[in-house]
């Protein structure tokens, strides 16, 4: 199969190469021109425009799309909707909000696939989680480059219709976000509490057989390792907690279904509160660190 890539930062160029890896071909766009001939040397078709990608992709495209959620989807879409046809297939691999997904897939004449993608440039090498939405057919057309992107078939499923691949991933981040707050307020706990533990010693113990046991978990015991874990555990790690968008929209879709969430309420607000000043608590320095375990997010220090 041939696949377009347009955005070809740390996801997309996952994308590429699990993509070639796996026997396709794939041409690849970027607005910086270093990473397309990253592309080009790892193999893919490098083109210097989208309607060059376009051209090469011939009648039949296969377009994947992982740029920032906003306005440079609208961007990317409306630059290809003068050449795509309902034999087209565009996947948004990005962390679009569900409700503007569902109105790309309504005015594209392509078929939109909405793809939540979980498993950060940290996961490149077992593959992501993709949690996809859109037509049947074009999810089955699409199957063997998921394949290839994800762990494998059991990686990723169609969710439902247009919308549904974000609505699920959406939920998804809003749950890592009480897991993080979970894991952070049981080590703060252990760091303040009755002995003086070695953190990492903890974490990997519990890693090993333990029903709380997870990559989040994992994550910890490398930010303890990495970090330290005496007296000022983690260092200079600061108290600040980036992020919070798929969070808010999780707690605002709660809200208007009616569903109680207090748990992902709650560690939505303690993220909010990490960027108040003098704030110092260590189950946020701690989420903050987790970030870059999974999504190598750039870690707020102290200075």
């Amino acid at each position: 199969m041939q696949l377009g890539v347009l955005g070809l930062g740390r996801m997309g160029r996952i994308v590429v190469d699990r993509t070639l890896a796996a026997g396709h071909d794939v041409v690849a766009f970027d607005l910086d021109d270093d990473a397309v001939a990253a592309a080009d040397d790892a193999g893919a078709t490098p083109v210097d425009s989208v309607a060059e990608l376009a051209a090469e992709l011939g009648d039949e495209k296969r377009i994947w799309l992982m740029v920032p959620a906003g306005e440079p989807v609208d961007a990317a879409l409306a630059d290809l909707e003068p050449r795509l046809d309902g034999d087209d297939i565009v996947v948004d691999g990005g962390n679009s909000h569900f409700e503007d997904s569902v109105r790309r897939a309504e005015e594209t004449d392509a078929a939109y696939l909405d793809c939540g993608t979980s498993g950060g440039p940290a996961g490149a090498e077992l593959g992501f989680s993709l949690m996809v939405g859109g037509p049947q057919w074009a999810y089955d057309e699409l199957s063997p480059v998921f394949d290839a992107v994800a762990t494998g078939p059991e990686g990723h499923d169609r969710m439902g219709p247009a919308g549904s691949g974000h609505y699920v991933k959406m939920v998804h981040n809003g749950v890592e976000y009480a897991l993080m707050q979970t894991y952070g307020e049981g080590f703060e706990l252990l760091a303040n509490g009755r002995y003086d533990l070695d953190l990492e010693s903890v974490a990997r113990t519990w890693n090993n057989g333990a029903v709380i046991r997870s990559w989040l978990l994992e994550l910890c015991e490398e930010a303890f390792r990495e970090e330290g874990t005496d007296a000022d555990e983690l260092g200079d790690v600061a108290d600040h907690v980036a992020g919070g968008s798929t969070g808010t929209w999780t707690v605002q879709e709660a809200l208007e279904q009616e569903v109680p969430v207090p748990l992902i309420y709650q560690s939505l607000a303690e993220r909010f509160g990490s960027r108040a000043p003098e704030s110092g608590r260590f189950s946020r320095r701690l989420a903050n660190r987790l970030r870059y375990g999974f999504g190598r997010h750039e870690v707020a220090r102290e200075e």
